[in-house]
C-alpha cells in the first residue's frame, strides 16, 4: 500500500513538473522566437533560449518517467496498452529533443549574423526561418498527435483500471480529444488563433487537477486491492 501511494505521489509530481515546463518553457521560447527580428533577439537573448530548451527537455524527461512508472500498474489490466503508452510518449520525448534542436541552432546562426551584419542578411533569416518551420512542423503536429495518442491510452487505462474516479478520466479523455481536434486544425492550415487556447484548456486543467489528485489522494486503494486478490 504504502509503494501504491509513493508511485501515486511520483506521477503527480512528475505530472505536474511536465505541465509547468511545458508551458513555461513553450511560453519563453516562443516570446523570443516570435519576434519580428529574432535573430537579433536570440542572440540578445541566449542565456533565455538554453533556459527555455532545458525546461522543454525537462518536460520530455518527465512525460517518459510518468509512463515508465505506471507501467508496473498498468500491465496488470492490459500489457498491450501499457507497452503502446509507453511507446508513444518515448516518441513524444524524442520528437521534444528534435524541437529544441532549432533553437539551440538559432543561437549559434545569430551570433554570426550579428557579427556579418546586413550585406549577407538574407542567407542567414532563410536559414533561420528553415530553423523555425522545423520546429513548428514538430511542435505543432507531430508532438501533437503523440502526445493524444499517448494520453489517450492513459485515460482509456486509468478510465479501465478505475486508479482514480472516473470523472477525472472522462474529463482527460475530452480534454485530449479537443487538443487533437485543435491541433488537426492548425496542422490543415485552419487556424483558430488565440481562441483555440480555450480547447487546450480542458487537458491543461486536467493535468493540473490530476497531478494533485495523486499526490494528496493516491490511487484508489479498493482498485489495487481488487487487482491484487486476481
Amino acid at each position: 500500500m504504502n509503494t501504491n501511494k509513493s508511485t501515486a505521489r511520483i506521477v503527480g509530481v512528475l505530472f505536474l513538473t511536465a505541465m509547468v515546463t511545458s508551458l513555461l518553457g513553450g511560453f519563453w521560447l516562443e516570446s523570443i522566437l516570435n519576434a519580428p527580428d529574432y535573430l537579433t533577439t536570440v542572440s540578445a537573448n541566449e542565456t533565455q533560449v538554453i533556459i527555455g530548451v532545458l525546461l522543454e527537455l525537462i518536460n520530455g524527461i518527465a512525460v517518459v518517467g510518468i509512463a515508465v512508472t505506471m507501467f508496473p500498474i498498468f500491465k496488470k489490466h492490459n500489457e498491450a496498452l501499457a507497452l503502446g503508452y509507453v511507446a508513444f510518449r518515448i516518441i513524444e520525448a524524442v520528437i521534444v529533443v528534435g524541437a529544441v534542436i532549432s533553437p539551440l541552432a538559432l543561437v549559434a546562426l545569430s551570433q554570426e549574423y550579428v557579427k556579418v551584419g546586413a550585406p549577407d542578411a538574407s542567407y542567414f533569416q532563410t536559414l533561420g526561418d528553415s530553423f523555425l518551420a522545423a520546429r513548428a512542423h514538430l511542435t505543432g503536429l507531430l508532438l501533437a498527435i503523440f502526445f493524444s495518442l499517448g494520453a489517450l491510452l492513459f485515460y482509456y487505462l486509468l478510465y479501465q483500471s478505475k486508479l482514480i474516479p472516473r470523472f477525472i478520466s472522462v474529463w482527460g479523455l475530452i480534454g485530449v480529444a479537443l487538443m487533437l481536434a485543435w491541433n488537426l486544425l492548425e496542422g490543415f492550415g485552419l487556424s483558430l488563433g488565440s481562441a483555440g487556447m480555450i480547447l487546450a484548456l480542458p487537458i491543461i486543467l486536467n493535468e493540473i487537477f490530476l497531478g494533485i489528485w495523486l499526490i494528496v489522494k493516491g490511487f484508489n486503494s479498493s482498485a489495487i486491492a481488487a487487482e491484487s486478490a486476481k
